[in-house]
Parts: structure tokens; sequence; C-alpha cells
């Protein structure tokens, strides 16, 4: 919906063509969204029954000849008339209007219990306790750091995080002042915080010496509830992303069953001190030295656990393969504790992480049907397909039972290994780890 948007309005302005959006019925909502915090102009919409994607082409039809499901319409008939009809005194308004507004920067002062109740109403939490983050404690919180407070860490449209802003999330997630340049890098992307119709989740890596430093689990428990660092910065994210994009049930906040993770954002370290000798960090793989503390935001979908631990009778990259069939095909991350890493280098000769991912992706194999019938991938690689772009022409034309290779590129193939030395297990999921991003730039 947020590409529909941008894109019609970058048509309107910068083409000077009139443009209509169309979209599903169930987030065709979303648009007095983007109004108030992206475009700050309005797009006229039709609205197609849902699901849209991976219908057949009867079904497209029926769309196409029925009603606008907005305005009551024939189709064709809606379209035409958003195209060629007056703007309204209301479409004619320019600039981002007052609902974009950041929040003020200081409250008036209440009780302690009114205020955690305003913060609640206001959606501005997790809907768990925070810490109030008076002037004092937002003050001690920026000694963290000598960016100055009026610096912009990221932003949404007109909303705008500011250093002093992410000072006052830090405090009100409970942060000690030597996370915060760790939790400034982590806010950096807070405008990238995943959300979606379907379950979309983020995930926090660290790598570097800053792990030690302030104390970022990456051994025993670390997906767990265990660590004041991993809960605090990665409760940060969710703070910093519901605040920034003002993210409501209703407004920005649209699916069907959402994330647990999204709590946390599954933020670990790498436990670097147990790779297998020529297993890099996910850091130095990216081309930053060891020395480097470093962050990754990633995001994805699914999130597979291991059923057992593995065992050397059968390879634990065999047992991957298996999982990564349920996954789009686009990414995979695969978090392993270093008992397993340990059997895939010395029983199984995988001398480094590329080489796994090179295994992976030439033998993960799913039917045809089996990958289109993914939404994801009939709504964001048919239209490939139907240019006439490979492999996807072809996996469009293949008969379902046919066995294709989704993983085509080795490199979306990421391992992280991280946990305690304790036991064979692993998670899998279609993550896409972003790129690194050095914490030194927000000290």
């Amino acid at each position: 919906m947020s590409a529909v948007s941008r894109l019609a309005k970058e048509i309107e302005l910068k083409c000077k063509v009139p443009t209509v959006g169309a979209s599903g019925v169930n987030v065709v909502d979303f648009k007095d969204y983007m109004l108030k915090y992206s475009n700050g102009m309005p797009v006229r919409y039709v609205a197609f029954p849902f699901p849209v994607a991976g219908q057949p082409k009867s079904v497209h039809k029926s769309y196409v000849e029925g009603k606008d499901l907005l305005t009551g319409k024939p189709m064709m008939q809606a379209i035409v008339d958003a195209l060629t009809k007056p703007l309204t005194d209301e479409e004619k308004k320019s600039g981002m209007p007052p609902e974009a507004a950041p929040e003020p920067r200081l409250l008036k002062p209440d009780t302690e219990a009114n205020l955690q109740r305003l913060f609640k109403d206001k959606e501005w939490t997790d809907f768990n306790p925070i810490i109030l983050p008076t002037e004092e404690r937002v003050a001690a919180m920026l000694k963290g750091t000598s960016q100055k407070p009026d610096k912009v860490v990221c932003g949404y449209g007109s909303r705008q995080l500011t250093v002093e802003k992410a000072a006052a999330i830090a405090v009100m997630a409970g942060a000690k002042v030597e996370y915060f340049p760790t939790i400034l890098t982590v806010l950096s992307q807070a405008s990238s915080f995943g959300n979606s119709t379907s379950s979309a989740a983020n995930m926090i890596l660290v790598n570097g010496p800053i792990r030690k430093q302030i104390g970022i689990n990456s051994g025993t428990d670390v997906m767990g509830p265990f660590s004041e660092a991993n809960s605090v910065i990665g409760r940060c994210f969710t703070l910093g992303g519901k605040i920034v994009g003002d993210l409501r049930i209703g407004a920005g906040a649209y699916s069907s069953i959402g994330s647990n993770l999204q709590y946390n954002n599954l933020c670990i370290a790498e436990n670097e001190e147990l790779l297998p000798q020529g297993w890099d960090s996910i850091a130095v793989q990216q081309g930053f030295k060891p020395t480097d503390s470093v962050v990754n935001i990633g995001g994805g979908w699914s999130y597979i656990s291991s059923v057992g631990e593995a065992q050397i009778k059968h390879p634990p990259h065999m047992l991957f393969r298996d999982y990564m069939r349920s996954l789009t095909g686009m990414a995979a991350t695969i978090i392993m504790d270093p008992t397993v890493a340990g059997l895939l280098k010395n029983a199984h000769g995988f001398q480094t992480k590329a080489q796994l991912g090179e295994w992976l992706a030439k033998n993960v194999e799913v039917t045809a049907g089996t990958y289109w019938g993914n939404g994801v991938n009939t709504t964001a690689m048919m239209p490939m397909a139907l240019q006439g772009l490979e492999p996807f022409a072809t996996w469009a034309k293949a008969p379902p039972e046919t066995l294709i290779k989704p993983f085509r590129d080795p490199r979306s193939i990421q391992v992280i290994v991280a946990g305690g030395n304790i036991q064979t297990t692993w998670f899998v999921t279609d993550f896409r780890v972003g790129r690194g991003i050095l914490i030194d730039n927000w000290k």
C-alpha cells in the first residue's frame, strides 16, 4: 500500500499525469495513514476484493467488471471518475496535515499513574510499564553520546526522531547510559520497523567488542528473557518504530496475526568466540574489521525452530534443507548453536559459512505449485514472470509438481552462530540480514 501511494504521488507530481491507486479492500484505509504521515497529498483510490494475489485471471476479470468497493460504482466508471473529476477543496490541500506532527517535546506535569496511562492511551508504548522520561533522566541519557540533541536519527515523512527523543525512548525502556550509542544505531533504522498485513518481524544482530562491553548476550539462552541489554535494546526498536510511524491498530498496524517477536525483535549477539576456524562473523563477512562494533537490522516473516538436536548420522544441513522448503526463497538466515557449527565444520567439511550457503542454494527444492502458492512470491515475483524475466517465467509455466530451486543467490543465505554450546539446536528463518551499521558513528 505504501508503494502504491508513493508511486501515485510521484507520477502525479513529476509526470503531471492524473493517477488512481488500486488496492485490496483489506488495506485501502491505509491511504489515510499515508496521506497524514508520508505523502502529504491526497491520492484517489479504488478498492478490489481481497485476496488479489494468486487469483486466476477469471477472478481478476470479475474484479475489473465488478464494483469499486469504496463507491459502489462499476469499477471502470469509478476509475474514470477518479481520473477526470475536479479536485475537491479537501483534495486541494497541500503540505503535511497537523496529525502528522511529532509529539510535543514536553508534557504537562501530572501524577505518575496518569502519565503512565497517557502513554498507553496514546500508544507510545508496547503496553508494558515504562520509566517516565523526565528532563533530568533524558539529560543523563544524553551523556552517553557526543551527538547533538537536535540531530535527526531517522524519520517517517514529517515525523522525525531526534537524538533527544531517542534518549527519551531509551529512558522509557529502562536503558543504561552505556547502551545509548547502540540504541541510537538501532533507532537509526526505526522507520523500517517491520509491519504488514502478514506477520512481519524484525531481528537485531550485534557484532564486535560492544557485545562484551555492555553485556549483550550471545551465549546460553541467547533468545530468552535473561539479558538486560538484549531485552532493553530490542524493546527500544519497538518503541521507536511505533512512535516514529505513529503505528496503532487500524492506523499503520494492519497485521492479521502479528508477531510476538516484535516485543524485543529477536535482539541477539553473535557468539564470535565459538565460531569454528574459518567461519567469519556476519560483520566480517560484510567487510567490517573484527574490532568494529556493528549492528544489523533484519526483517522477514517465518521463524521455524528445530524439533530436536542434530546428529552426526543425519547431517544438520539436510535438515536445514528440509525446513527451508517452507520459506519464500528470497532470503534465509539460520541461527545455530556453536555445537551445530562445529558439526558442520568438523564432521561434514563446511570450511566457511559461504560454503554452507552454496550447498543449500543448490539443494533446497520445492514444487512450482508450492512456490507460487506462497502469496508473497505471487505478489513479488509473478509480475516479473509476466514480463518474461527468468527463471520466473519458466517457473510460472511449469506443471505444479515440477521441482525448482528457489534460492537463486547463495549470498542471500546467511548463518549466525549464537548460543551456549550446550545442545545441537537451531532456528531457520526467512529474515534478510541488512547492511551493518557502525556503532562508533553514533557515539
